[in-house]
């Protein structure tokens, strides 16, 4: 055979790999609003960027006529590529061929591109769209999803891992992307579940769809599973495209650095009005957000999950900051389990991959009642205590309002390593709030004053001058310094300056036994 005739083989051979499952199921594909396969990792990666691995893979299996449907790749395209210019790992499942089912070269396929990211310290990107494990293989289709879970969870913290849920991911396929920083979703189109609606009801009698168990809306409004929910698959890549920006290449490395024309002494003076003179009026926290950040840009993570917390990504002075801040208008900023969880989770993110942590304080406390203690708040609360302890990169706090009892101590306080605490002129550091401390430590003499009500204000009043306002706290070096609110911008970019050679260490140990 000739040179030229081998070169039109193997253009031929790949041509029919680039079709997957063929032009029918592709057609199939398409009809249900959804990309296949390669057409998610064009539009994810930089045009012509994407190197394919493995294009000529078939599967082993001989049982129940699977030799007589070979389709070259299997049902996953995995390669590399570039986002912005920078290196990215990817696996992408095709569900044209055997509906994306998971089948040993399959997993193999996954395990290589994985190993390849961990050793040469780039992100990993999973595009799921998976009928499950592929029956016909039995025991063999487990065992390849074990070989992924063990790789997701050594590549924890060492590079970002990032999971995209395009279609259905069900039973044990969803532990892989549980395994992983971020999992986005799209909406109306993927789901997510350990057991579909048709064992849901066999078993518990619910007659639930598949978007009611599993959609994105519940994932990422009910459970927190999901921690980005788009629109549309162009959206959902476009979205994971703008993540990586914030994040470094691995837990070696810092995130990019990204020039900005917003003046690094910029004040405005919106910020000295923002809290309002009635303590138990809220406020926006996202709107102080912008105001400090560069170009006002916050990528919010988890944006409608346990809102009394926000949490996402920003820069100040072109450097990538996560930021977790009290949210007043949702609860009253207070701490309840989700929160605590899904702060403690980001804070843990950050401190992996070198991303100083900024923290907004707004709150009155831990939320009171049956569900959260029965529920464990405690130990969810002590999530957040732990990770903002073991968390070593730079850590600022800013307390806007209020700063009480636990919640206090658990918002990356002084006493907990934080390096920088400033206060605002409107902050409250205090055991409790002025009403309930009244009624606790003046109990006795309310109990016999002639006149309670009018008694009860002025203690209250007493109790605000007291303790109302950062001074004490400040006097006690708890708080480094008291601003004003519009000095806030240019005196964080000057702390991250300040700290950017800041080295700090954890004592030795195989690691820490968080309050799971």
């Amino acid at each position: 055979m000739s040179e030229t005739l081998k070169i039109q083989k193997l253009n031929e051979i790949k041509a029919r790999s680039r079709l997957g499952g063929g032009q029918a199921r592709i057609d199939a594909q398409h009809k249900k609003g959804r990309m296949t396969a390669r057409e998610r990792l064009d539009l994810l990666l930089d045009r012509g960027s994407f190197r394919e691995v493995d294009p000529f893979v078939v599967h082993r299996t001989t049982d129940f006529g699977l030799d007589e449907q070979k389709y070259m790749s299997d049902s996953v395209v995995t390669g590399w590529g570039t986002i912005d210019g920078r290196l990215v790992y990817a696996y992408s499942q095709d569900f044209t061929v055997f509906g994306g089912s998971l089948g040993e070269v399959h997993a193999e396929k996954i395990c290589k591109i994985m190993d390849m990211a961990l050793k040469n310290g780039a992100p990993i990107i999973g595009l799921n769209d998976s009928g499950g494990a592929r029956i016909q293989e039995g025991v063999v289709s487990l065992a390849g999803y074990a070989d992924i879970f063990l790789r997701n969870t050594m590549a924890s913290g060492v590079i970002p891992q990032i999971s995209a849920i395009m279609g259905p991911c069900a039973g044990g396929a969803v532990y892989s992307p549980a395994l992983t920083d971020f999992i986005f979703m799209t909406r109306n189109t993927s789901y997510m579940f350990v057991t579909g609606p048709d064992v849901v009801k066999a078993v518990t009698h619910e007659e639930v769809t598949q978007e009611e168990l599993g959609g994105a809306s519940v994932h990422s409004e009910k459970s927190g599973v999901c921690h980005v929910a788009a629109d549309s698959e162009a959206d959902t890549l476009y979205q994971i495209r703008k993540l990586l920006a914030y994040l470094p290449q691995n837990n070696m490395e810092d995130a990019p650095l990204v020039p900005t024309s917003d003046d690094p002494l910029r004040m405005d003076e919106e910020l000295n009005t923002m809290i309002p003179d009635d303590p138990n009026k809220p406020y926006d926290i996202k709107d102080v957000i912008r105001l400090i950040v560069d170009d006002g840009n916050f990528y919010e993570i988890h944006e409608n999950y346990a809102g009394n917390i926000v949490v996402g990504f920003a820069r100040l002075g072109g450097n990538s900051v996560g930021i977790v801040a009290n949210q007043p208008a949702v609860l009253a900023g207070v701490l309840d389990i989700d929160a605590s969880e899904k702060g403690a989770r980001f804070v843990r993110f950050c401190d992996a991959f070198n991303i100083p942590i900024v923290t907004f304080e707004d709150v009155p406390g831990f939320l009171p009642g049956t569900f959260q203690e029965h529920h464990g708040i405690i130990r969810s609360g002590a999530k957040l205590l732990y990770a903002y302890c073991e968390a070593t990169v730079p850590k600022l706090t800013v307390i806007t309002r209020k700063a009480y009892g636990g919640a206090y101590c658990v918002m990356s306080s002084k006493h907990i390593r934080s390096d920088l605490n400033l206060a605002w002129p409107t902050a409250e550091i205090a055991v409790m709030g002025p009403d309930g401390a009244v009624n606790i430590i003046f109990r006795k003499e309310l109990e016999s004053a002639a006149d309670p009500v009018r008694r009860k204000a002025e203690l209250v009043a007493e109790y605000k001058e007291k303790f109302a306002n950062p001074y004490v706290a400040a006097s006690r070096g708890y708080v480094d310094d008291v601003i004003e609110p519009k000095e806030t911008r240019p005196r964080l970019i000057n702390a991250l300056a300040m700290l950017s050679n800041k080295r700090d260490s954890n004592p030795a140990k195989k690691h820490g036994n968080i309050p799971l």
